[in-house]
């Protein structure tokens, strides 16, 4: 199981939650909570039959304040041949969480609420879908320490946002709101903060009652297009098709749009 200090995984009704639990640190990206990611996601892949959804969450009012500057500091005080190495196998780790939430077969929700910034967008821009309460507050904030962007930011900014927008938001770092990271297309929803559980879990409860093998392979087929010209993702479509239809899922679809009821899905 993930460290209890730093992460926390719980898998209720079919709904496997990520909880970030360094709410004095703003859930500040340090690594114990990357050891923590990464065994809760070990634990995700061991449980993904039992599991239609996940959602991703930070505990104490804020989603994720980017990695934690201390540790940086400390790093700083010692010689740079001795630091980098660090630095560079902290972030092939955290690099490896954004591999896996992106290649994971489910729908990954992050729920926002507080501060999205540094990691903390990138965090969020691995997840299939994202809600924020109204008073959330995103920045990549990368330029403020001297650094450039890492887990994928320069790569999912682009994508969602257009070059221009992503360069403006990451050379300049300034704040902005949920309206905002809403009509940018960052995330899906905001809603008022008295709302924000209610909504993740009436998302996260649809998602986990879809047809799994579906929504796995249409969440792969997004991710890839991309990268492959039309012929390519068409092919790639048509495979993934004709797996969907001889799977009980699409008999049980087919069925009740027929028999006009809602489907019962079984994941298989």
């Amino acid at each position: 199981m993930p460290s209890q200090d730093a992460v926390i995984l719980s898998i209720e009704n079919q709904i496997a939650t990520i909880t970030l639990n360094r709410p004095d640190r703003m859930n500040a990206l340090d690594g114990a909570m990357v050891a923590g990611l990464l065994s809760a996601l070990d634990q995700i892949d061991i449980e993904i039959e039992n599991i239609g959804a996940v959602v991703i969450t930070g505990a104490g009012g804020t989603f994720m304040a980017g990695g934690d500057v201390k540790f940086f500091h400390t790093l700083g005080q010692i010689p740079a041949d001795e630091a980098q190495p660090q630095i560079a196998a902290m972030i092939d780790k955290v690099h490896q969480i954004i591999t896996r939430l992106t290649d994971l077969a489910r729908p990954v929700i992050a729920r926002l609420n507080g501060a999205v910034a540094g990691f903390g967008i990138s965090l969020m821009n691995a997840c299939d879908m994202a809600i924020a309460s109204s008073e959330t507050v995103f920045t990549l904030a990368y330029c403020h320490i001297g650094t450039s962007p890492d887990g994928g930011s320069t790569h999912s900014l682009v994508r969602l946002v257009g070059m221009k927008k992503a360069k403006e938001i990451a050379f300049l770092g300034d704040r902005f709101d949920a309206s905002e990271a809403r009509t940018l297309g960052l995330i899906n929803q905001v809603v008022a903060s008295n709302e924000l559980g209610w909504a993740t879990a009436k998302l996260a409860k649809r998602l986990a009652a879809g047809p799994r093998a579906a929504l796995a392979r249409t969440k792969a087929l997004l991710n890839s297009a991309p990268d492959r010209d039309l012929p390519a993702q068409l092919a790639a479509e048509a495979k993934a098709f004709a797996e969907c239809a001889i799977s009980d899922d699409f008999r049980e679809g087919v069925a009740a749009f027929v028999e006009k009821r809602k489907p019962a899905f079984n994941g298989k």
